[in-house]
C-alpha cells in the first residue's frame, strides 16, 4: 500500500494546469501538497456524488484536464458512474481511485470484499479508454507521466494506506477548508468564464 502523500507529491510534479478535484478522508490532504489551488475543486459533502459532478465538470470543460481522486467507498455508493462515464469519453477526465479497503470516515469499517474487487478491471470492462492499477509507489511514480498523456477516460486505482478518523465527528480537529461556491468562483475566475 502507498501512502496518500506520496501519491501527491509524485502526482504534483506532473500536474501542470490540471483541475482537481479531491474528495474523500485522503483527499481532504491534498491541499497540503498542491501548488495552484486557484484549480481545486471542493466537492466535499457529496459522497457517492462526486464522481457525477467532476464528469460534468470534464464535460462543459473539454479543454482542460480534469483530476478526480475518488474514494472506493464513495465509488460504490454509484457504481454505475462508471458505466456513464465510459459511454461520454471524455478525453480530458482522469479518474484516480485512492483505495484504502476501509471506510475511513466513519471509524475504519472494511469495505466488503475489498481485497479481491478489480476496479481498474470493471472501468476498463464498462468502457474506460485505460485503467492502471498500482500498489506500489515506484510503479505509480514510473508510469504517471505516460498516464497523464494517454487519452481519457482514464482510470487508475491505487492501494493506499488508510488514515481511520476514530473521534467522534464533532470533536474531529479539520483544516480550514474554502467552501464549495468560493471554489466554484475562484476556477471560473481562473478559467475566465463569466455569466455572459
Amino acid at each position: 500500500m502507498i501512502d496518500v502523500a506520496d501519491v501527491f507529491k509524485a502526482f504534483q510534479q506532473q500536474r501542470g494546469d490540471a483541475v482537481v478535484i479531491p474528495v474523500g478522508t485522503s483527499g481532504r490532504r491534498w491541499r497540503e501538497f498542491t501548488a495552484n489551488e486557484k484549480r481545486d475543486l471542493n466537492l466535499g459533502g457529496a459522497m457517492g456524488h462526486a464522481t457525477s459532478a467532476a464528469l460534468g465538470v470534464a464535460l462543459s470543460l473539454p479543454n482542460e484536464k480534469i483530476v478526480l481522486f475518488d474514494a472506493e467507498g464513495a465509488l460504490l455508493m454509484n457504481l454505475g458512474i462508471l458505466a456513464t462515464i465510459a459511454g461520454k469519453q471524455p478525453k480530458n477526465f482522469y479518474h484516480f481511485l485512492l483505495d484504502n479497503e476501509c471506510y475511513a470516515t466513519t471509524g475504519g469499517q472494511p469495505v466488503p470484499n475489498a481485497k479481491n474487487i478489480n476496479y481498474a478491471g470493471m472501468a476498463k470492462d464498462a468502457g474506460y479508454a485505460a485503467a492502471y492499477s498500482f500498489d506500489t509507489l515506484d510503479d505509480f511514480v514510473m508510469n504517471l507521466e505516460d498516464i497523464l498523456n494517454t487519452t481519457g477516460p482514464v482510470f487508475i486505482a491505487l492501494k493506499v494506506i488508510p488514515q481511520v478518523e476514530n473521534e467522534p465527528i464533532g470533536r474531529r480537529k479539520r483544516a480550514p477548508v474554502r467552501s464549495r461556491a468560493e471554489t466554484v468562483r475562484v476556477l471560473r475566475e481562473e478559467l475566465g468564464i463569466t455569466d455572459d
